[in-house]
C-alpha cells in the first residue's frame, strides 16, 4: 500500500479536532484584533470549539488593562493596532504582575519577516502566527499552548506512555514493553522530536506547520516545499517503527495517522 493509500485508510475515523473540546470547555480567551470582521470570525470559532469566552479589544491599552485584572488561558493578539500595539501589550503585560502576566500568548499577525517573528518570541510570545490562517491551525495551535501550561502545573512523572510505548522527555528515549520488559526503539534525533511532539498531543492532531517549527530547528524559514519534506520523513519514520514493532499487529499501522488540514496523529493505543 502506498503512503497516500495508507493516509487515507488509517485517517483516524473520528475527527481528532473534535476532541479539543475537551481541551477548550471553560476556557477564557483574550483577542486584540482591531479588524472587526476577523475578530468576530476568530471569537466565533473558538466559542464554537468549546471556549467558554473570548473578550474582544481593539486597542492595546485596554487589553493590557484587563489581562492585568481578569484572568484568561491564552492571548491572542495582533502586532498592528491603534495606539499601543500588541507586542508592546505583551511586553508591558510581561514585565509587571497581573492575574494573566504568565498565560501563552500568540502574535497572530501579517508582519511576518524573520525579523518580526523573532521580536515577537523575544518579546514574551509563546507563538508567532502568520495572517491568513487556517481555523483548524489555529485551533490546534491554541490547544498545544494550553497542553503545555497543563503539563507544567503537574508534579508528576514526565515519561508518557501509550498503549505498551513509553516515550522518557529527559533521556530522549521512547520504549516498547515486552513479555521480557522493555525494547528500546531506535530513532535518530529528528524522529525522536516528531514522535514526542505527537506523543504529547495525547491522540490530538498536530499540523505539519507546528511539526516543522518544533522538529526542524536548524531551518530559520519555511521553505516553500516544506510538507513534501515532513512527508519523506514521516513515510520513514512509519516503516521504521513498524520494523521495530512486530508485536503491534498490523491493524495498527502506520502508527502514525493523517488528519484533517494537513495534521498527524498518533495513535491512541491506550485500551477503550
Amino acid at each position: 500500500m502506498t503512503d497516500t493509500a495508507a493516509d487515507e485508510a488509517t485517517s483516524v475515523a473520528g475527527d481528532p479536532f473534535a476532541a479539543l473540546a475537551d481541551v477548550f470547555a471553560g476556557r477564557r480567551a483574550l483577542l486584540l484584533e482591531d479588524d472587526p470582521a476577523l475578530a468576530e470570525h476568530v471569537a466565533d470559532r473558538l466559542l464554537a470549539a468549546g471556549f467558554a469566552a473570548v473578550e474582544r479589544f481593539e486597542a492595546g491599552e485596554a487589553a493590557l488593562e484587563a489581562a492585568q485584572t481578569r484572568p484568561y488561558d491564552i492571548l491572542i493578539l495582533d502586532r498592528l493596532t491603534a495606539g499601543l500595539d500588541g507586542l508592546e501589550t505583551l511586553k508591558r503585560l510581561r514585565s509587571a504582575p497581573g492575574v494573566s502576566s504568565d498565560a501563552p500568548a500568540l502574535m497572530l499577525t501579517a508582519l511576518t519577516g524573520e525579523r518580526q517573528r523573532v521580536e515577537g518570541l523575544l518579546g514574551g510570545a509563546d507563538d508567532y502566527l502568520s495572517k491568513p490562517i487556517g481555523d483548524e491551525e489555529l485551533l490546534a495551535r491554541i490547544a498545544a499552548q494550553l497542553r503545555r501550561v497543563a503539563r507544567r502545573s503537574k508534579a508528576v512523572s514526565t515519561d508518557l506512555t501509550n498503549g505498551p510505548f513509553r516515550l522518557s522527555p529527559g533521556a530522549r528515549t521512547l520504549k516498547l514493553k515486552t513479555p521480557d520488559g522493555e525494547r528500546l526503539i531506535d530513532l535518530s534525533p529528528l524522529e525522536f522530536a516528531i514522535v514526542s511532539e505527537l506523543m504529547t498531543a495525547r491522540g490530538q492532531p498536530v499540523t505539519k506547520t507546528m511539526l516543522w517549527d518544533r522538529c526542524w530547528v536548524e531551518w530559520t524559514f519555511l521553505p516553500d516545499n516544506f510538507i513534501n519534506i515532513i512527508d519523506a520523513r514521516i513515510s520513514a519514520l512509519r516503516r521504521r517503527l513498524k520494523e521495530q514493532t512486530p508485536e503491534i499487529g498490523e491493524d495498527l499501522h502506520p502508527l502514525i495517522v493523517a488528519a484533517r488540514s494537513q495534521s498527524l496523529v498518533f495513535r491512541d493505543l491506550d485500551p477503550a
